[in-house]
């Protein structure tokens, strides 16, 4: 099977475009390597892409998505965790400032763990993953009576907030987190309304960001 013709299209369109535009961008980025100050861990859903919604140039974002933007727990198990390989990476390498935790409305796997529905099965490898969102599961609550579309937004919410307690069970970066070398924030997107919502930490609700 060949190559994508829709990714030779685009890329073909994006070296007309933008790599032209941004060459001697890439030419600096290429000689002294990347420096980026934000980390964005988000989702894998292709609708909720971080460079897009941050209309971000090469360069300024380092980001890692996985299946509904989770951040495991610290374990130092001797197994591999590619998270947390990128996290170390991230503030021990690259010295990032600031890490966000991107998440989003419709998120499937939100939805197949709220459903406990396939492919969340036992035995593979996306069950395993999204058992994560127990304790996110847990704070929010059963849902009840709540519609289901609210319920969802609930627990999407709950999760970034999870993942973000996760992070400072890293004792190297709760270090960091605590000295104000390295801040962490919680990002909601609304992938139908294209709004974003950032965590207020005070009140734990996520406020709606008004474009400039």
């Amino acid at each position: 099977m060949n190559f994508p013709q829709r990714l030779i299209e685009g890329y073909s369109a994006f070296a007309a475009g933008r790599l032209q535009r941004e060459q001697d961008r890439y030419n600096e980025l290429a000689r002294a390597g990347q420096s980026p100050e934000v980390m964005v861990i988000g989702c894998c859903d292709s609708r909720v892409s971080p460079e897009v919604i941050f209309d971000a140039r090469p360069g300024e974002l380092f980001v890692v998505r996985n299946v509904a933007n989770i951040i495991p727990p610290y374990s130092p198990d001797g197994q591999a965790h590619g998270v947390s390989a990128a996290l170390e990476f991230g503030v021990g390498a690259l010295r990032i400032k600031h890490i966000v935790v991107l998440g989003h409305a419709h998120c499937g796997g939100v939805k197949a763990y709220a459903q406990d529905s396939q492919p969340l099965s036992p035995g593979d490898f996306i069950g395993k993953w999204m058992q994560l969102m127990t304790p996110a599961a847990e704070r929010v609550g059963p849902r009840g009576a709540q519609d289901q579309s609210e319920y969802l937004t609930k627990l999407e919410q709950a999760n970034v907030s999870n993942s973000l307690a996760n992070l400072m069970t890293f004792p190297m970066l709760a270090k960091l987190i605590e000295k104000g070398k390295v801040a962490t924030h919680g990002a909601y997107f609304g992938v139908a309304s294209g709004d974003l919502f950032v965590l207020d930490k005070t009140t734990g609700e996520f406020r709606r960001v008004t474009a400039a």
